[in-house]
């Protein structure tokens, strides 16, 4: 049986603050650059690379076929906003408040990576979809931004981001003439400092790369190392595209067209990064923040995953997963390892070997996944808890326990022989169930805590 949940708290709480996160550090005089990108609604078979028939992906097949390829990687909730908080804090949403999509903020007490990272010397950028609490008091914008809703102000810049161009939530995948005032959904780069309409045109992610670029540029010439967050909007609603990402689609142009677009965005980073220099010491990290929108007869794809968005069955969380780090990544892998958008927290800090003294007090759910880069295992040291609403679930290596009404009832599954989840085996392994479910309380409880203040 896989080590307990609660362990796992202690585990990496001790490894934040004694010091043996320092065990494997690059030299101080050269540490990576690190990007995490991001996309929106955009399920595990949305990839050439996964089997799709029809999507061409060129540059993330590229990706796949020269990093470390994640067969097993979910994001930490099956809708937008909780999965991006995991990313920045290695920590549960259900920890800090951010309990769905379009629900509470960051909170000042939470650390995020881009804090942490700015306080060691490096540059800090957020491009793209934010989701983690509004960006103004002054005037309406996107779904809760404006003065009659100040408590749930936490832009990028008051946590730990220098160069922003970023929205409060959804924006069209491709901008046509009047599209900003008609969806309400502003970019912003500052404090007050709305991008005008003048700025915005054509395909989304190509405009969040025009922005992104220059700040990497900047930076690499400048000899000084950056964190960057680039979060796609695409491809979740209002999905839209034109030629010549459209062409050679003969049915969900804008769907598959948007998607090829912010591909062509991938290899245009991944261009500047080798044009630059600074390629083989970054850390590019691609996944998606839950799968896709929508039923079976919409273009969006699971690769015959049960679920999809907002469900916790496999297909509204298993989603592409990827790093291309050629300075420790030498050989193409593909692992069935269980990863998730928590873990990025720990194993950047512990890449870089940065102390945390101050996260002695507070629990994490991410595991540093430096050994799996570097080939030293293959299984994961304790499971995943998920929650999501009524649903509950927790994900091992092999085994996984899913609840559809809140604890009630339970529902286990072998993931390795049957990962589309067609045959509850709870009564031919009652003592996996028994265990899982009490590991999953253990967290719950944990959660709860937490969310009560009782870190800070």
């Amino acid at each position: 049986m896989q080590a307990s949940v609660i362990s796992k708290y202690a585990g990496i709480a001790l490894l934040l603050c004694s010091g043996a996160i320092s065990a494997f550090s690059l030299p101080q005089s050269s540490p990576p650059n690190v990007i995490l990108c991001m996309t929106d609604d955009q399920g595990w078979g949305d990839t050439a690379y996964n089997g799709h028939p029809v999507l061409r992906t060129p540059h993330l097949d590229r990706m796949a076929a020269e990093g470390l390829r994640f067969d097993r990687f979910y994001s930490a909730a099956p809708v937008c906003s909780p999965t991006r908080g995991s990313a920045l804090t290695g920590r549960h949403p259900y920890r800090y408040g951010i309990f769905y999509a379009n629900v509470g903020s960051m909170k000042a007490e939470e650390m995020t990576l881009a804090e942490i990272l700015k306080r060691n010397g490096y540059a800090t950028g957020h491009f793209g979809k934010w989701h983690l609490g509004t960006l103004t008091t002054k005037i309406k914008d996107s779904n809760r931004g404006g003065p009659d809703n100040l408590d749930e102000y936490s832009p990028p810049w008051e946590n730990g981001f220098d160069s922003c161009f970023s929205t409060e939530a959804k924006v069209p995948t491709y901008w046509k003439e009047g599209d900003y005032e008609k969806y309400g959904t502003r970019y912003w780069t500052g404090p007050g400092e709305m991008v005008p309409p003048t700025e915005i045109s054509g395909d989304d992610s190509k405009l969040i790369m025009d922005r992104a670029l220059p700040f990497i540029r900047k930076q690499s010439e400048a000899g000084i190392p950056f964190f960057t967050v680039i979060w796609f909007h695409t491809p979740h609603l209002p999905v839209v595209s034109a030629p010549p990402y459209t062409d050679g689609y003969e049915e969900h142009g804008d769907y598959y067209g948007c998607l090829t677009a912010m591909d062509e965005q991938m290899g245009r980073l991944r261009a500047e990064l080798e044009s630059l220099g600074v390629s083989k010491n970054t850390m590019l990290w691609f996944c998606s923040d839950n799968g896709p929108e929508g039923n079976d007869s919409d273009p969006g794809r699971t690769g015959g995953l049960r679920g999809r968005k907002r469900s916790l069955y496999e297909g509204g969380v298993r989603v592409p997963g990827l790093l291309v780090w050629p300075a420790m990544i030498k050989e193409a892998r593909r692992v069935d390892f269980p990863a998730n958008t928590s873990d990025y927290f720990p194993t950047i800090l512990d890449a870089l070997g940065y102390r945390m003294p101050e996260a002695l007090a507070r629990p994490y759910d991410g595991v540093s996944l430096l050994p799996l880069i570097r080939a030293k295992v293959t299984q994961r040291p304790s499971p995943m808890a998920f929650e999501s609403r009524q649903q509950l679930s927790l994900t091992g290596n092999r085994y996984k326990v899913y609840s559809k009404d809140g604890g009630k009832t339970y529902a286990l599954y072998d993931l390795i022989f049957d990962p589309a989840e067609t045959t509850d085996i709870s009564e031919k392994q009652p003592e996996v169930l028994e265990q899982m479910i009490h590991d999953l309380q253990t967290w719950q409880a944990s959660c709860a805590a937490s969310n009560r203040g009782e870190d800070y």
